[in-house]
Parts: C-alpha cells; sequence; structure tokens
C-alpha cells in the first residue's frame, strides 16, 4: 500500500466508533482473488520519511461490486501507473478517504474510512496482511441512516496539533452542502450550507487546525476550491480556479506534493472509466497554476467513486 506513516494512537481507530454494533453489509464471499500483497507492505512503518519519496497519486477504487483495488501513479509527460490486485470489499454508491493507521501494539496495520450504501453510512475498519497468502480483511459497522438524498461524501482529519478535528461532508440533491463534526461515538450536525446546486465531485485539499478546503467540479464543468472556516457560524468563501473543462469528472483525489503546498490530483470520468492525472500549486483562485500530465494509460478507473489512499497524520496543504 505504501503507506509512508503511520499513527501510533488509538485515535485513528475510534474515530467513527459505530453506535450500532452490528455489520448489517456483507462482504463478497466468492474465492479471493490472487493473494494480494506486495515486500512494500510488509513492514510500512519503516518506509523512508516522506521528504524522500516521489510524489505519486494513490487511488482506491471501491466498485459496485463489491471489490477494492488501489492504483498508484507517478506524475510524468506520460504517467506511469502500477494498479494491485483486487480484492473483496463490499459495494457501495459514495466513498471517502481511506487513512491508514497502526494499533498502539504496533501489531495490526489498517485502513479505515467511511462509505454509503443504500440510505445508509457505515465505517469500514479493513486490516492488512501480514503474509502473502492473505488478503486484506475489511469489516463493517452501520454509523448512520437518511443518506439516499447524499450524493457525495468526503472527510477531513486534522491530527498534527491542536486544536485537532474531523469533519465529514456531505454533497445532498437539494443543493446545499452538510457538515458534521466527529467526536467520540458520534456526529454533530453543524448545519447545511446552501449554494452548492450544480456541484458534482468533491474532496479535500486543506485541512489546518482553523479551516478545511474542499476542491469541488460543477455540472458546467467549473473547478471551485471551498474554503470553510473551523468557526461555528462562519460562512464558507467560494473560489473560481477554472470556468471550464472539468465537466467530465465524477471522483477528485488529491494527494500533497513537495513542500510548498502542491498538489497531485487524479480526476476520473466514470462514463470511459479512464484517469487524467493533474499537478496543482498552492491553490490561488484563477492564478492557481495547473499541469495536465494527460490520460493515465494502462489501468481501467472502475469505481463507483475514487478516493485518496493516505495516512492518519498526512496533512492536506493545497490552499
Amino acid at each position: 500500500m505504501k503507506l509512508q506513516r503511520f499513527a501510533l494512537a488509538l485515535a485513528g481507530a475510534g474515530l467513527l466508533a459505530a453506535a450500532a454494533a452490528s455489520v448489517p453489509v456483507t462482504a463478497n464471499a466468492k474465492t479471493g482473488p490472487k493473494p494480494y500483497f506486495e515486500t512494500k507492505t510488509a513492514n510500512p512503518n519503516s518506509a523512508k520519511a516522506s521528504a524522500a519519496e516521489p510524489c505519486e497519486s494513490a487511488v482506491g477504487v471501491p466498485t459496485a461490486a463489491g471489490t477494492m483495488q488501489e492504483i498508484y501513479v507517478l506524475p510524468g509527460r506520460t504517467p506511469k501507473a502500477e494498479a494491485l490486485e483486487p480484492y473483496n470489499f463490499v459495494g457501495s454508491r459514495a466513498n471517502a478517504t481511506w487513512y491508514g493507521a497502526v494499533n498502539a501494539a504496533g501489531t495490526q496495520f489498517y485502513y479505515y474510512g467511511l462509505l454509503l450504501q443504500g440510505a445508509n453510512l457505515y465505517r469500514h475498519t479493513t486490516y492488512l496482511p501480514a503474509d502473502e497468502t492473505a488478503s486484506p480483511r475489511p469489516t463493517f459497522k452501520k454509523v448512520g441512516s437518511g443518506w439516499s438524498s447524499f450524493k457525495s461524501i468526503a472527510t477531513s482529519n486534522y491530527s498534527v496539533a491542536g486544536p485537532r478535528h474531523q469533519y465529514l461532508y456531505g454533497l445532498n440533491t437539494n443543493g446545499s452542502l452538510y457538515r458534521y463534526a466527529i467526536a467520540g461515538a458520534g456526529f454533530k450536525a453543524l448545519g447545511p450550507l446552501p449554494g452548492f446546486r450544480g456541484f458534482k465531485a468533491m474532496t479535500v485539499v486543506s485541512e489546518t487546525a482553523t479551516y478545511d478546503t474542499l476542491l469541488m467540479t460543477t455540472n458546467a464543468g467549473a473547478l471551485y476550491t471551498v474554503h470553510i472556516p473551523v468557526a461555528a457560524g462562519a460562512k464558507p468563501v467560494l473560489k473560481l480556479i477554472r470556468s471550464s473543462g472539468w465537466s467530465a469528472y465524477e471522483s477528485l483525489v488529491v494527494q500533497g506534493c513537495g513542500t510548498r503546498g502542491g498538489s497531485l490530483i487524479v480526476a476520473v470520468d466514470h462514463d470511459t472509466k479512464a484517469g487524467y492525472q493533474f499537478a496543482m500549486s498552492k491553490a490561488n483562485g484563477s492564478k492557481t497554476a495547473i499541469t495536465s500530465y494527460g490520460k493515465i494509460p494502462g489501468v481501467v478507473f472502475t469505481g463507483v467513486s475514487h478516493v485518496s489512499l493516505t495516512t492518519h497524520y498526512d496533512q492536506l496543504v493545497g490552499e
């Protein structure tokens, strides 16, 4: 999974402790694919420091058929992609970032994150294999209902300093963006933010102690940043980056790149199952520089949504 750092605290494991103890979704029970493993994942905690690693897009591909695949893309005039073997997951219709973490004893590595299945919100914890004979083992807990009108979700996770925060964002078909503070075993609704009718794809591009920033596209093809202060009652600030050219993309996946707030973006066209890679400078409205590396060759993006694979303590600073 090429994860660079892992959390050593239990905060990651308990981010969304479920209100329900049952597991109402069912992972694909058919015989698993070829063993999922690569030598880089044998000891993720021993990976080189991120400063020494090249920029790379790490994309999760959860599918309606109930599988998960990881695709890694190195930027260049022609991007170079590596797709790992799919493994059993669960069917979903929208997903948020997958965060890598480790238990307090340092003995169990896992991902956690949120997904929508029908009208319900679930938290998954996907345990990573310790040897070459096993695939990742996902588990699921229901944490909410009434989500049928939400078409996209995203999460922020500011964990490196205080005051820490975790937020869940939901884009609703009624044209509003909803924000929920995640605390302990539950959510606190912070009210709807109107003015988002016609928006389509979204993901987090910045998370700091005082604000989060979403990167969002519209049906008409515009690309915006949405700066949302942490302070209660503060209004979001929308900045137009590009007025056209982004209408084809239903998923955006962002990873930080470099020391000046740059980002790598993979934008996915669900109709053609094609991904396109971009490099973006620190976001600054229409002054933002964007370099297109073009279509990613040799891999197919079959997800219902596409998500960032990151770690509990990798913070985004793209705005």
